[in-house]
Order: structure tokens, then C-alpha cells, then sequence
């Protein structure tokens, strides 16, 4: 019961983020996903994680006003967290004040701290990464297709095809590949470090302590880090 309790509070958290991206993404631009690259994004990832067409619809139509919209926008939080890993926290918010006492909070639990905008995303760049399972084509099928759509890089391993991208052809690329295999497994926006920190086992538990605690955080809709671990690390941090 309490596993149940846990997965469905989880699961409930999730549908929480997708609906508020997919209810910013039909406000900002056209309720049609068709016109809408961002709402069509949202919509793929709900769809993916099981949410019914019901619910995305009711989503949308709030945010054309069918159903009083909330107001949510964009906000972004920079910070190091233990043993000086840079931190990148996006959130969706009706509040900025409650968002940022709790992102605040979460920090300096954790003996972090947070830090202005652009404290830390020097160390990171913005880029676009489209994801694929290996069966969906071979390397050279992916790597041919990327390129010709204009991607800038493919990252072909026995667990998956990572498509790069910069931000201005993200849409472009991954619907080129849309058409040619098929929706991917993941496509978005994201922050990829260009600098990174090894952690030990002590400190890396310190630091995803401080990221699930973030993660959990209703606001919160992505959050990345500048770290590695060392195989034997995460070893025992799985064990």
C-alpha cells in the first residue's frame, strides 16, 4: 500500500508538470499543436507518459481561457550545491515568491546556495537533444538522416541514438526524424554541462539528495547538474 501510495503521488507530480508546460505552451503560442512546436512537444511527452487526450485537451482548452487559465511563466534558478556542483533549476510558476523559498530552502538545506542568474550557466550550453532506442534505426541510417535534417551531432551506443542540436533547428530536426523513424523516445530543450565535477560517494548522495528534493517541488519542471560519477560510485550507490 505504501509503494501504491508512493508511485501514484509520483505519478501525480509528473501529470502536474506536463500540464502546466502544455497549458504555457497553448497560451504562449496557437492552441494547435499542429502550428505550435512546443505545444506539440508537451503534448508527445503526456502522451507518453499515459496521460489521456481528455486531460491534454482540458489542459489546452484552460489555456485559451475555456476555463479560467493560471497564470504560470517561466522562471530559472542558478546555484552551487555540495561540494561546488552548479545547479540549474527551471520552474513553471503562479508564484514566484513561494517557488523561490522553496528552491532557497532546498539549497541551503543542503549546504548549497543560490546564486544570481547566470551565476552558473557560463559552465553549461543550451542545446537541443533528441533521443532514440537502438532498434529504431542503425548508426549510419540515424547519423544520415540527423545531419541532412541539420543536426550538429549523433551519439550512437547499444542503448540508444542522442541527436544534437542547436536551439534554432531543434523543431526542424526532430520532426525530420518524426517523419523518418518515427516519434522519438525524448526530444527537448536542455542544459548540458561543458564542465563537470567527480564526486565521491559521500558527496554524490549529498548531491542527489538536494536534486530529488528539488525534483519533487510541484514548480519545478527540470533540473540539471554539473557532475559525474565514477563507475565504482555509482555502483554502490545503486547497490
Amino acid at each position: 500500500m505504501h509503494r501504491k501510495g508512493a508511485q501514484d503521488a509520483k505519478r501525480a507530480r509528473i501529470f502536474a508538470k506536463l500540464i502546466r508546460e502544455i497549458t504555457v505552451a497553448a497560451k504562449e503560442g496557437l492552441p494547435d499543436p499542429a502550428a505550435n512546436p512546443r505545444l506539440r512537444a508537451a503534448i508527445s511527452a503526456a502522451l507518453k507518459a499515459n496521460m489521456t487526450r481528455d486531460a491534454i485537451d482540458r489542459a489546452i482548452k484552460k489555456a485559451t481561457g475555456a476555463g479560467g487559465a493560471d497564470n504560470y511563466e517561466a522562471v530559472r534558478y542558478e546555484g552551487y550545491g555540495p561540494a561546488g556542483v552548479a545547479v540549474i533549476v527551471e520552474a513553471l510558476t503562479d508564484n514566484r515568491n513561494r517557488t523561490a523559498s522553496a528552491v532557497r530552502a532546498a539549497f541551503n538545506k543542503a549546504g548549497g546556495t543560490l546564486g544570481e542568474t547566470n551565476s552558473v550557466s557560463f559552465m553549461f550550453n543550451r542545446l537541443g537533444a533528441v533521443r532514440y532506442p537502438a532498434a529504431a534505426a542503425d548508426a549510419d541510417a540515424m547519423l544520415e538522416a540527423s545531419i541532412e535534417a541539420g543536426a550538429d551531432d549523433v551519439i550512437s551506443t547499444e542503448d540508444g541514438h542522442e541527436v544534437l542540436v542547436g536551439i534554432e533547428g531543434f523543431f526542424a530536426v526532430r520532426d525530420a526524424l518524426a517523419q523518418a523513424f518515427g516519434e522519438p523516445a525524448e526530444a527537448r530543450i536542455e542544459w548540458r554541462p561543458n564542465m563537470s565535477v567527480a564526486l565521491d560517494e559521500e558527496k554524490a548522495a549529498s548531491v542527489l539528495k538536494l536534486l530529488d528534493v528539488l525534483e519533487d517541488d510541484d514548480d519545478v519542471q527540470n533540473v540539471y547538474a554539473n557532475f559525474e560519477l565514477p563507475e565504482d560510485v555509482m555502483a554502490k550507490l545503486s547497490a
